[in-house]
């Protein structure tokens, strides 16, 4: 089991740097199993050197989002279903839909879904020429 969940954080790491790259790129790259995610848009944020992604991420029923970072913020609302997020330094904790949580710059986070499909809406605002998502 300890494997499966390994190969898993590993896959949606290699993953979220592929969103990453296709993000600066403007291609869509395969998620991982279970993981659909879908760029809406991005724009130059105000100021220098950030900008913005909106994106949406559809999941699996007990889909698992490995342990990662961005570069910047993450705002995200639950649109649909529920999932449990643990963030560093914080106890693990539900978000059901119509709850949104935030997570900030390089703060280590993970993620499991719930017994059914779940879909979030999230922005990031995150630095240029840097990867969405880095592992943690």
């Amino acid at each position: 089991m300890l494997s499966r969940r390994i190969f898993a954080a590993c896959g949606l790491c290699s993953a979220l740097g592929l969103v990453a790259a296709a993000v600066e790129a403007g291609a869509q790259p395969a998620a991982p199993a279970g993981i659909t995610r879908k760029v809406l848009g991005t724009i130059d944020y105000p100021g220098e050197g950030k900008h913005s992604i909106l994106m949406s991420l559809e999941l699996a029923p007990h889909a698992l989002i490995g342990r990662h970072t961005h570069p910047g913020v993450e705002s995200s609302m639950v649109t649909e279903g529920e999932i449990e997020l643990e963030v560093q330094g914080q106890p693990a904790r539900r978000y059901a839909a119509g709850e949104g949580f935030q997570v900030p710059p390089g703060v280590p986070h993970s993620g499991k879904n719930g017994p059914a499909v779940s879909k979030l809406a999230i922005t990031y605002i995150v630095e240029q020429g840097k990867p969405l998502a880095s592992p943690a």
